[in-house]
């Protein structure tokens, strides 16, 4: 009785120390990734930029409240970043009124966001959940620009916003051909990754959150919950014509944990193809 006893407390203490540590790993600032990407189409005489890529600030969780946000506001204008995207899902939650109890906690800290080309976002589906013209007119209020299947032509680059598809409000060809239309190098911003296998060959860079990388990945199991096609989990992926970079987001869903997949954003410094 003894033993078993001993084992069922060092299990216990094992679970506890896992649970704060993954706890912890949620609340973490976000690791900055770095990426140079060249894109057709680059405007002559223009210069790369830098773009910041963010995605699921998921406001309203046990691991994203305001002050931490301000915290990664001020972390992303340290970068300089020219032009800063968020792909979606900016609260925490399916909650109906999740949008009116979150939202307004998150105008001020974004309005600090600073970038000469402006801020773009795009909807997940926890703000379609939440209240998606509330979560619109908060980001409209912090001085972001959300792209529902529309394209803006911002400095050198045709950024094409491809709301969200897992709630059915994606319109991919309406919005490639917007994209198409508006003078620059193309780039589709979206929530999730998986509408890149609807891309058509010109469309050659999606940038997308929405799987959190995992958020809890196990040894030897992986993922306890896949939300999106396992190509597309985490990172830089490359397909023929076509670069897709995933971010893990900020926040979390669900549970307060993230374990092996730690919150980043991306940097990424996008120019024109070297000539041959």
């Amino acid at each position: 009785m003894r033993r078993l006893l001993f084992a069922l407390s060092l299990l216990a203490a094992v679970g506890l120390t896992v649970a704060a540590y993954a706890f912890a790993e949620a609340r973490r600032d976000p690791v900055v990734r770095r990426a140079t990407i060249a894109l057709p189409l680059w405007p002559t005489g223009e210069r790369p930029i830098r773009v910041a890529l963010l995605s699921d600030l998921h406001l309203g969780s046990a691991a994203s409240d305001a002050a931490r946000l301000r915290r990664i506001v001020a972390q992303v204008d340290t970068l300089r970043p020219d032009l800063i995207l968020i792909a979606g899902d900016f609260i925490f939650g399916d909650r109906a009124d999740g949008a009116v109890l979150h939202g307004p906690a998150m105008i001020a800290p974004l309005r600090a966001l600073r970038a000469p080309l402006g801020v773009i976002a795009v909807l997940g589906n926890h703000d379609y959940h939440t209240g998606a013209e509330v979560v619109r007119r908060q980001l409209q209020a912090a001085g972001i620009r959300v792209l529902r299947n529309q394209a803006a032509r911002v400095g050198p680059l045709s950024i094409g916003g491809i709301d969200d598809s897992v709630t059915g409000h994606a319109k991919v060809v309406a919005a490639t051909d917007l994209a198409r239309k508006t003078p620059g190098a193309r780039l589709l911003l979206t929530h999730s990754p998986d509408v890149a296998r609807f891309l058509a060959p010109d469309m050659t860079l999606l940038l997308a959150g929405h799987t959190h990388c995992g958020q809890v990945m196990l040894p030897l199991i992986g993922p306890l919950v896949e939300v999106s096609a396992p190509r597309y989990r985490c990172g830089i992926v490359h397909e023929k014509t076509r670069t897709v970079i995933v971010t893990a987001g900020i926040g979390i869903s669900g549970v307060p944990f993230r374990l092996g997949a730690p919150p980043d954003l991306w940097l990424l410094t996008l120019g024109p193809k070297a000539a041959r």
